[in-house]
């Protein structure tokens, strides 16, 4: 009876908590999205702060929210270059009166004020790539002269500020080991890890179809080149559903076998997934919602062997993947090769019942204890 009690007024607690999420930007639909949506179903009632918000691009979900943009938002177009000002900007909302703050973050989310009184919980996707663990990538091989030019200068000071706005937080949240191990290195805090929320129960399986399938924002690091080279050599029939900044670099690259679906819609995507010989992740992800979006379909996963993929995709048993070892377009046409010598073993219930694991449910529970075990320990 004490635990029930215990429960009931930790849950009261929650429910009369005044609390704000916030979102680096709400102009795409992707798997951070997904994340803030769950959040909004914790805690219906909380308000939005978002750096830049284009309602079209949300779901009725978080319409439903009050949501307050900062003053950049009327540049959301040119997102991308804004980077230098968002500190200023998050730091200009005004938190006054939340007793919490629960802040997503990809871009730099976490850097806004709160008063003493307020617990701020960071739900952390990954420390900011482009200027810690990708930065020497994002310069030398991914970003043209033009904004090199304009990314050295500011790098270094936007290190000094990140490092210094993780000391704003409480408690960070990571939604993997490989992120865990990011937020060590990048900002010297330790963090519990909770998978992000899978709406497994919405995909399904159907009979292969002779393509394989990639589902990625089109930007230079989810190496949507490599797989665009792989399967121009083996002349297997690849499908790419997502766009981005590198849609026009992809396509003039890719031979006749490769098609671009741009984006799709939930539904079409659940038809693209369950009809899929496997899906294809050609760069290191951070968790890697998509793979299990395909295992929940019942489809195998044929991953770069590093990051969240190594989390995410069973590789034995039960046989839910092939992993090649270097981002190299040789590397994963042999895996591909490897993954069709074993392809009559793979039990789809098998991978349905793995992607079960990473439910929204079970997310929901676990950010629900994170948030009323320090509701309980403020009040004693």
């Amino acid at each position: 009876m004490r635990g029930v009690a215990t429960y009931a007024r930790r849950a009261l607690m929650l429910n009369k908590m005044r609390a704000a999420i916030i979102h680096y930007w709400l102009i795409n639909w992707r798997g951070g999205e997904k994340v803030l949506e769950a959040l909004c179903k914790l805690l219906p009632d909380a308000d939005i702060f978002t750096l830049f918000y284009d309602p079209r691009a949300v779901s009725a979900a978080i319409r439903r929210h009050k949501v307050t943009a900062s003053f950049l938002n009327p540049l959301r177009r040119h997102y991308r270059q804004l980077l230098p000002l968002m500190p200023m900007a998050l730091e200009l909302f005004d938190l006054r009166g939340y007793d919490l703050v629960i802040s997503s973050e990809s871009g730099p989310a976490k850097g806004v004020l709160t008063s003493a009184a307020t617990r701020h919980i960071c739900y952390c996707h990954t420390p900011m790539r482009y200027i810690w663990d990708l930065y020497p990538a994002y310069f030398k091989e991914w970003m043209p002269a033009w904004q090199r030019a304009l990314l050295a200068p500011v790098s270094h000071y936007l290190r000094l500020w990140d490092f210094a706005a993780a000391a704003r937080v409480d408690e960070f949240i990571a939604n993997s080991e490989n992120v865990r191990r990011r937020i060590q290195r990048a900002w010297r805090r330790d963090s519990r890890v909770v998978y992000p929320p899978v709406a497994v129960e919405n995909f399904h399986w159907a009979e292969p179809e002779d393509y394989y399938l990639v589902v990625s924002e089109l930007v230079a690091y989810k190496r949507i080149d490599l797989a665009v080279q792989a399967f121009a050599r083996t002349g297997r029939r690849l499908r790419i559903a997502g766009d981005g900044p590198e849609f026009k670099h992809l396509k003039r690259m890719a031979s006749d076998n490769v098609e671009f679906c741009g984006r799709v819609r939930d539904d079409e995507l659940h038809d693209l997934l369950a009809h899929a010989r496997a899906l294809i992740v050609p760069g290191e992800e951070d968790f890697g919602m998509t793979a299990v979006e395909a295992l929940a379909s019942g489809k195998p996963v044929i991953a770069l062997g590093r990051g969240g993929a190594l989390e995410t995709v069973p590789p034995s048993d039960p046989l839910g993947g092939v992993f090649f070892a270097e981002p190299d377009a040789e590397e994963l046409a042999e895996a591909v090769r490897r993954f069709e010598s074993i392809e009559p073993l793979i039990v789809p219930r098998q991978l349905q019942a793995w992607a079960g694991g990473f439910s929204e449910a079970r997310f929901l529970s676990q950010m629900r204890e994170v948030i009323q075990n320090g509701a309980a320990e403020g009040a004693m």
